[in-house]
């Protein structure tokens, strides 16, 4: 704990801050945040993901890949299908305290043509 209550004591290493930000950079797409979610409940493959997704199979297939590159997503084979799945589960609870029914996401920062 630290003296000013917020629980965090001294700076994560520059390797955790570049790990996060890596994370953080590919939740960014709404898109592969909402992967990420449909993926939090329970695996599945990229044609089950496009409908649910209501979006294009190229285009999912696409995210799929920049979320398996970054090792937010593990994938393997069953049969011609390759299935996903989230292969942290702490990144659930990242995206489950942002989206969660009755959660209260952050707001949006106001933007000012001078930034």
């Amino acid at each position: 704990m630290s003296g000013d209550g917020s629980g965090f004591a001294g700076d994560p290493p520059p390797e955790a801050l570049d790990a996060a930000a890596t994370v953080f950079g590919l939740l960014a797409s709404p898109a592969r945040l909402h992967l990420v979610w449909a993926l939090a409940g329970g695996e599945s493959d990229v044609t089950r993901l496009a409908q649910r997704l209501g979006g294009a199979l190229p285009a999912i297939s696409q995210h799929l890949t920049k979320l398996k590159l970054g090792g937010l997503v593990g994938s393997r084979r069953e049969g011609r299908r390759q299935v996903y799945y989230l292969r942290d589960p702490r990144i659930v609870e990242l995206v489950g305290a942002l989206l969660a029914p009755g959660s209260e996401a952050p707001a949006a920062p106001e933007r000012s043509l001078g930034a």
